[in-house]
């Protein structure tokens, strides 16, 4: 069963070139929603089919209160599949095995294949190795009997692929791109937050770090009920070229940042798959190379057109990629605000990205010169939400005098890293003046929000800590506190 969507496609790019110029930026903007007949049920649709992966390595058992998270966790996403769905729940260790069901196969949820698939997972203990390849691998077997289906995996671990080689790992994504989408998550503070955002680029999906164990089965519940809330398998844009251009890249750069592969068509035609859809907006950055040399000058030139297809059918209107070329220096050298505003978002996410790395490599002074050029940038930017992570690595954030924290732990690291992707809104607003930010906590202090501080709700359905003012789960601003009442919604 699935909703049907409407999708709309708009583009903003700077048209006018100066002859020397050879890269011609724009941003695409990807809409869905309900269609006109309301977001009823399609009987002809494709339902959805899922596997849940859960890590049952060795180190899983230390401490132990990691293994029986996970048992609850998958417990819990179990629990809020929809009757129809067809799901299985493998364990990953050195090898993959099937929990349920015993057979290499996928169970149709009930409430009695929904209790018993609740019982074998009481049953797994933390013993063996770690091959995140070789469960991505049975996932795909699982889930290539149901091509038509809307297939995602959840897939959780606590430690690096230890036992097979990153080809081996590299050649499984390759296989899986575009068979299914994969939620990536790690728990403790012993994986590799690059391998989990390989696999989350790779297969579309989302990667994240769960910080205590007792937050695990929170995440499960509301990652499972966001993929039952996609009603579209598939979505691609095709972009049709007008010689001599070609594209660059195209990446995703909201909610977060994400390259797309780019696939020939033919030899004037490309696709870049954008994974599963539900009723929301994502906006991309293409990069198209071009040349002006014996083109007109002073008038519209078509360089490119953008499609947004469902299957085989156009699924929105399509858009042109002008190009303007001109001697006006004054026209030229205009910036499109939504192209200057993302690249920006890119650059400092990349910052990040990379201090966070050269931390966890042990060089403290490359990571502190590189979070020191994303505080600049950030504060420069006005970016509130990249600012809030990095006071989560280094003091002096809003004094300029950039250092290490002294109580920085290796689980900040990881998440920081993680939720460098995420990307603010082009035009999204900073905390109000008359609403500032509550302080995280201090050295030591749990992230949870205490008995008097309940979770702050985004529209999207995520609810994150107190002191959050951005959504953990999309990156948008959170809605201001009323101060004389509870959190609005």
């Amino acid at each position: 069963m699935r909703s049907r969507l409407d999708f709309d496609l708009t583009i903003g790019h700077d048209r006018f070139l100066s002859t020397r110029d050879r890269h011609l930026h724009a941003i695409l903007t990807v809409t869905a929603r309900a269609g006109q007949s309301g977001a009823g049920v399609d009987p002809d649709g494709p339902g959805h089919a899922e596997v849940i992966v859960i890590d049952c390595s060795e180190s899983m058992a230390y401490p132990p209160t990691k293994i029986a998270a996970a048992r609850r966790a998958t417990a819990a996403a179990v629990a809020v599949l929809p009757d129809g769905i067809r799901f299985a729940v493998v364990e990953g260790t050195h090898e993959a095995r099937m929990v349920y069901p015993r057979h290499r196969g996928l169970a149709i949820s009930s409430p009695a294949t929904r209790h018993d698939a609740r019982q074998a997972v009481s049953t797994l203990v933390a013993i063996g190795g770690t091959a995140i390849g070789t469960w991505l691998e049975l996932a795909r077997e699982l889930l290539a009997t149901h091509p038509e289906a809307i297939r995602h995996t959840l897939l959780l671990t606590d430690g690096r692929n230890q036992h097979e080689t990153p080809q081996r790992l590299a050649e499984v994504l390759a296989g899986c791109a575009g068979q299914f989408v994969c939620d990536a998550r790690g728990i403790g503070d012993g994986w590799e937050p690059r391998e989990l955002m390989r696999v989350a680029e790779a297969l579309h999906g989302t990667a994240d770090a769960v910080r205590r164990p007792a937050d695990l089965e929170a995440d499960f519940r509301e990652t499972m009920r966001a993929a039952m809330a996609k009603q579209v398998a598939r979505a691609r844009l095709r972009i049709a070229l007008v010689p001599p251009a070609r594209v660059l890249y195209c990446r995703q750069v909201h909610p977060t940042v994400t390259d797309l592969p780019v696939t020939p068509v033919d030899d004037r035609t490309v696709e870049c798959p954008t994974g599963s859809w539900g009723e929301e907006s994502r906006e991309y950055h293409l990069c198209l190379e071009v040349d002006g040399t014996d083109r007109p000058r002073g008038e519209d030139v078509r360089v490119a057109r953008v499609d947004l297809r469902v299957g085989d059918a156009p699924a929105a209107r399509p858009e042109n990629v002008l190009a303007h070329w001109t001697d006006d220096l004054l026209l030229s050298s205009r910036i499109d605000p939504r192209v200057a505003h993302y690249t920006g978002q890119e650059q400092l996410s990349q910052l990040i990205a990379d201090g966070c790395d050269a931390y966890d490599t042990g060089d403290r002074e490359a990571a502190v010169g590189l979070f020191r050029r994303a505080v600049e940038a950030a504060t420069a930017a006005g970016d509130a939400l990249h600012l809030e992570q990095l006071r989560l690595l280094v003091d002096g954030v809003d004094t300029g005098t950039v250092r290490l924290r002294d109580d920085l732990a290796r689980l900040d690291v990881i998440n920081v890293a993680l939720r460098s992707s995420f990307t603010m809104h082009d035009g999204e607003p900073g905390p109000a003046p008359d609403d500032p930010p509550a302080p995280g906590p201090g050295p030591g202090e749990s992230r949870a929000p205490g008995p008097d501080e309940p979770p702050r709700a985004c529209p999207c359905g995520h609810r994150s800590p107190s002191w959050a003012r951005f959504c953990e789960n999309c990156g948008k601003g959170l809605p201001a506190r009323d101060r004389t009442g509870p959190v609005q919604a």
